[in-house]
């Protein structure tokens, strides 16, 4: 049996992707098939999960052992064949590609193709340009400027943080080049 899913981003409204596969195929080759469909790098870290008609993640299956709480069951790639796991037109995936950003693609499979089987999977569709595989994520150097310039606009009050109070910190123990060493009173 062909499983057809269809993959679509919420970053690129005219993105989409319709990958064939064997429904005997793991979710290592699903992977690397949509690696390849969008000239992603395949040695990333990324992961499925299984969701709801509501996408909400149910279950997550890594490309490698996250060295999960013993109670947890660890799902890997390339041990879940998709037949195991997929067993309804509808189901709906998420493929999480850029984890510092959360960003995903959105699959769903369309189609089960019964009386016959691929050795290799297959884009059958392809429409846009995919989104970049990293994208930077945000800093306080976001501000403008160099490490040098920001670091003096940067003050405590540009910091959450509720160890950095008014009197958990002596201002005679910041240079002007930035920050030197921090103590804090008892």
């Amino acid at each position: 049996m062909v499983f057809n899913f269809r993959l679509v981003s919420d970053e690129i409204e005219n993105f989409k992707r319709e990958i064939q596969i064997s429904s005997e195929a793991t979710f290592y080759d699903l992977k690397d098939a949509i690696c390849e469909s969008v000239g992603y790098d395949k040695n990333e870290m990324c992961s499925f999960f299984l969701c709801d008609k509501g996408w909400e993640k149910e279950k997550e299956i890594t490309v490698e052992d996250m060295g999960t709480d013993s109670d947890v069951d660890a799902y890997i790639m390339d041990e879940c064949v998709l037949s195991d796991y997929i067993d309804d037109e509808g189901q709906r995936l998420m493929f999480t590609y850029d984890y510092l950003n959360d960003r995903s693609f959105f699959l769903e499979m369309r189609e089960m193709i019964t009386g016959r089987d691929l050795r290799d999977p297959l884009c059958t569709l392809s429409l846009g340009q995919a989104p970049k595989q990293f994208i930077e994520p945000e800093s306080i150097f976001d501000k403008g400027g160099d490490k040098k310039t920001v670091a003096k606009q940067t003050t405590l009050d540009d910091f959450d943080d509720p160890l950095l109070d008014e009197e958990g910190y002596n201002p005679d123990e910041f240079d002007e080049d930035g920050f030197s060493e921090l103590t804090f009173d008892d």
